[in-house]
């Protein structure tokens, strides 16, 4: 089992900048490939972003290519999503998952493990 806790939502301006964090705990974190995603109300749920074990590779939605980063530390069991230059289409819930096995990084059906999702809103 692995649980995840994410933190670091809130309400920001358009044109700002938040970091959000994934605290994993319970199995080797640098086992799992990571992943945020992210739902808006009434949508589906969305890749957003995605890195590899080690965090040699890194994979994003077209959206949030040039705006996002993703990145990881395993010495802390932590996966970080800076996000900058934020848009009211960006509100949403964001999740982090964790993934174990193969698969399309970007499906969330891959993940094995999610957290309880953290807001964002980002007023215009």
């Amino acid at each position: 089992q692995v649980q995840l806790v994410e933190s670091g939502g809130g309400l920001v301006q358009a044109g700002g900048s938040l970091r959000l964090s994934c605290a994993a705990s319970g199995r080797t974190f640098s086992d799992y490939a990571m992943g945020w995603f992210r739902q808006a109300p009434g949508k589906e749920r969305d890749f957003v972003a995605a890195i590899s074990r080690s965090g040699g590779s890194t994979y994003y939605a077209d959206s949030v290519k040039g705006r996002f980063t993703i990145s990881r530390d395993n010495a802390k069991n932590t996966v970080y999503l800076q996000m900058n230059t934020l848009k009211p289409e960006d509100t949403a819930v964001y999740y982090c998952a964790a993934k174990l096995g193969l698969g399309r990084v970007s499906s969330g059906i891959t993940y094995d493990y999610w957290g309880q999702g953290t807001q964002v809103t980002v007023s215009s």
